[in-house]
């Protein structure tokens, strides 16, 4: 029985899916399913069984899981005390939601790697409920996005970085008529994701698939509005500048504009890693709240570092 075998296994039974353990861990599915197979043949025991489309843990599997998990934070933390010796730059791992991959995460990384150096940064974006598994998991330092970590044996701790508030948005020249899930709706990758701010927003106004066009960024989907072709969701002060150049108007509904504030989740403070803490600590000076705000600078080729997408939503 190997750390990675029990990796595996959390991720499994914390994500639901073999797929999504491996985009995950950045591995391919068979690999996943050779890993768990044979904690399994060495368990004598299932651990994971598949209910209604997830894999749910057996009761042994139960039993388990929150051993795994501690025994999956220590390894992490040996591999982090290893590189601290050895005198190697200490590894940051930071997750986002799409909008703040698409349009913060690397002039954010780009600020905190000039101001505080020491740290190998990496960023990577993920699903809603993934950013949870992926910070409790130690697959990731820190979490940017909406709140999460409700469940107390996860011990983590979610804080809000800035306050953001969703609109829904349209050509001054479209012309609408009817209640909202008879519009067109041109909306982002994060749609697919169940969880997700936009996916809640289409099912409270009951928005059916065939009214809805799916684009590979936000900027797509805002870019199609303007040019007239549907109404889209936005984060109000990332499309500011189109709102006050007449390309867009903000189109009322019943449920927007919605506070949606952006959140840093990280373990607990005493148990999160050096990095977190200190990006954490970042995410409050007037600099990264900067960036937040309008983060249409961009940076200088040198300190560019695209998000690495390691998910896709089903």
């Amino acid at each position: 029985m190997t750390l990675t075998q029990l990796h595996t296994f959390v991720l499994v039974a914390r994500l639901g899916t073999v797929r999504a353990a491996a985009e995950a861990l950045g591995v391919s599915d068979s690999a996943v399913s050779q890993a768990l197979a044979v904690l399994r043949k060495h368990l004598d025991d299932p651990l994971v069984v598949r209910v209604e489309g997830r894999m749910e843990p057996t009761p042994a599997g139960s039993r388990l899981l929150g051993l795994a998990s501690q025994m999956v934070a220590l390894g992490a933390e040996a591999e982090a005390t290893v590189r601290s010796v050895q005198g190697r730059a200490q590894e940051l791992r930071v997750v986002t939601a799409s909008v703040m991959a698409e349009f913060v995460a690397s002039p954010l990384a780009a600020a905190f790697d000039t101001r505080s150096g020491g740290y190998e940064v990496s960023t990577s974006v993920a699903s809603t409920a993934e950013l949870e598994v992926l910070v409790a998991n130690r697959l990731a330092d820190i979490a940017l996005g909406p709140a999460i970590g409700g469940d107390p044996a996860l011990r983590l701790v979610s804080e809000p970085v800035l306050r953001a508030q969703l609109v829904v948005v349209a050509a001054p020249s479209l012309s609408l008529a009817g209640r909202p899930l008879g519009w067109p709706w041109l909306v982002d990758p994060s749609a697919g994701d169940e969880h997700s701010a936009t996916a809640d927003l289409l099912r409270e106004l009951a928005v059916p698939e065939k009214r809805i066009r799916v684009f590979g960024s936000h900027a797509g989907a805002w870019e199609a509005a303007v040019a007239g072709g549907g109404v889209t969701i936005a984060t109000a002060h990332l499309v500011i500048n189109q709102l006050r150049r007449g390309d867009l108007r903000v189109v009322p509904t019943a449920v927007t504009p919605r506070d949606s504030p952006w959140h840093a989740t990280t373990l607990r403070p005493e148990i999160r890693s050096p990095g977190a803490a200190a990006f954490a600590r970042f995410l409050t000076t007037p600099e990264a709240m900067a960036i937040m705000r309008s983060p249409h600078a961009g940076v200088v080729p040198s300190r560019f570092r695209p998000p690495v997408y390691v998910t896709i939503w089903n």
